[in-house]
């Protein structure tokens, strides 16, 4: 399968999916957190495919990998607001830890990528 647009690479689709799963646990939060951890974490899940989709539209490799870089670092901020709703018990254990094997996929597929293109800037010399 080729890729022509960003929708055909699978971490952009696995990203997405994470976007929804955080936006469905987001949903049982207090009131009071909508504006506050619920909003951080949509605001956090939602940059991963964003920042793939666009690092994917720009000229070249280098700043895609840029772009790959921010994704990552969504992720993280991402997993850190999880674990931080399940402590405050928004969620329990069992949804803390299926989310967290999503975001586990998602960073690899997203560190595959980067070693992917890194390779290819390299090979370019």
């Amino acid at each position: 399968m080729s890729i022509n647009s960003y929708r055909d690479l699978k971490v952009w689709q696995s990203s997405m999916d994470l976007a929804e799963q955080v936006y469905c646990l987001t949903e049982s939060f207090p009131k009071y957190e909508q504006y506050r951890l619920s909003s951080q974490m949509q605001r956090a899940a939602v940059s991963i495919p964003s920042n793939i989709a666009e690092g994917h539209a720009r000229e070249s490799t280098k700043e895609f990998l840029r772009y790959l870089s921010i994704a990552l670092g969504s992720l993280a901020e991402l997993e850190t607001q999880l674990i931080l709703a399940q402590r405050r018990a928004y969620i329990d254990r069992e949804k803390l830890q299926a989310t967290l094997g999503k975001t586990d996929e998602t960073g690899k597929m997203l560190r595959g990528l980067q070693k992917s293109l890194k390779a290819k800037l390299e090979a370019r010399g």
